[in-house]
């Protein structure tokens, strides 16, 4: 099959763009012709709050052949692109949608290169509609997906936003594969040393630091928590917020020696480290579909303490593989890591971890992918 990608993508960096590099190395392997069409410019400088758009990593596990065509505010380029897929002749083409803002990008392709081609259309969901909600964010969704002919959504609350806005849609839940580019497990005392800590409980806090993400809940329930437990929280990530103002209430909160932050983008090639080095991830979540951190950690054979939005509590099995806490509430985060660590609860979360990691194969993808197309072929 001839399949065509849309989506960022290397040299673009990002679990979006690590997602799709997988997507193409899978695809590749079950024997299908692959093209990668991406973005020269994905966001302009001024709605970007973060340091860099580029991957410098010197990691080769993302970098798949693309051609980054699109500025996702040119319209000619998505004249540019649709030529160029529409002379690929795929007999699918693919979207990976996370947000409104490529939706007039996507939704031009996508009516270019079906009125050109025979192509199938599919959209591949992290969101429906987006974290942070805008003013026109359903129109601009349906304006992308009024071509669309299946949909792939990766958590019920996915599946839920889309058939509220297309009641009759073709769709198959598939949820997030796992993240297979990070490597193995390492020692943890090794993985501390190296991210420079020893001999600690370490909870870990990863990705872009975000309002919806709840950082400031969880910094909220530290006091309560190193009352019964000797902990620390380890910040990693790239902050997209007001990072003094975090700063400002761990000093506040005079929890300045229970709180390390490294506040730049993670390499590829370091994220097992984080991951290695912490006994429990922590997602104190305001909302969410669903969150490539939990499929990272489970990769890396690590539980998870979540709340109860979006998607997350399908994924994270409440006792088994982690423990889920109500939104928004600091004082239940802190006795669900209170409880973790006195019960010692890792290591029987550790092996259900292994085992319902089982669940997150890429496999299924790439199989839902085919089903679909291959009675169109």
């Amino acid at each position: 099959m001839n399949i065509a990608i849309v989506s960022t993508a290397f040299p673009l960096r990002g679990g979006i763009a690590q997602y799709t590099g997988i997507l193409y190395n899978k695809l590749k392997q079950a024997g299908h012709e692959v093209h990668v069409i991406t973005f020269k410019r994905q966001y302009p400088k001024l709605f970007f709050p973060g340091k860099s758009q580029l991957d410098s990593s010197p990691d080769e596990s993302a970098k798949i052949p693309s051609e980054p065509l699109l500025d996702s505010i040119g319209p000619l380029s998505w004249l540019k692109a649709s030529r160029r897929i529409c002379q690929l002749k795929p007999d699918l083409l693919i979207f990976k949608y996370w947000m409104p803002f490529f939706a007039p990008c996507y939704g031009t392709i996508s009516r270019l290169v079906k009125k050109f081609t025979s192509a199938k259309v599919i959209f591949i969901c992290d969101n429906v509609i987006p974290h942070e909600r805008r003013i026109g964010d359903t129109i601009l969704t349906r304006f992308a997906f009024t071509r669309g002919d299946f949909f792939i959504v990766q958590s019920q609350a996915v599946r839920m936003q889309l058939l509220e806005l297309f009641p009759s849609a073709k769709y198959q839940v598939v949820p997030h594969p796992v993240y297979e580019i990070f490597g193995q497990p390492l020692d943890k005392n090794v993985a501390q040393k190296k991210v420079g800590l020893s001999d600690e409980r370490i909870m870990l806090f990863f990705g872009y630091v975000r309002d919806y993400k709840g950082l400031d809940l969880l910094l909220q329930a530290m006091p309560e928590i190193l009352k019964k437990a000797k902990t620390r929280l380890l910040v990693a990530g790239e902050f997209y917020e007001n990072e003094p103002a975090f700063r400002k209430q761990i000093a506040d909160l005079k929890i300045e020696n229970a709180v390390s932050i490294h506040s730049d983008f993670v390499a590829n090639e370091d994220v097992n480290l984080y991951f290695s080095a912490c006994d429990v991830v922590v997602l104190p979540y305001r909302s969410a579909t669903q969150s490539g951190i939990v499929q990272i950690a489970y990769q890396l054979n690590k539980p998870c303490i979540v709340t109860d939005v979006g998607g997350l509590a399908e994924v994270v099995i409440d006792n088994r593989t982690g423990f889920v806490v109500p939104p928004e509430n600091p004082m239940a985060l802190a006795e669900a890591v209170t409880r973790f660590y006195q019960e010692n609860k890792e290591r029987e979360f550790v092996e259900n971890v292994k085992l319902e990691k089982s669940r997150y194969s890429w496999d299924y993808m790439i199989a839902a992918i085919e089903d679909f197309a291959a009675p169109n072929l």
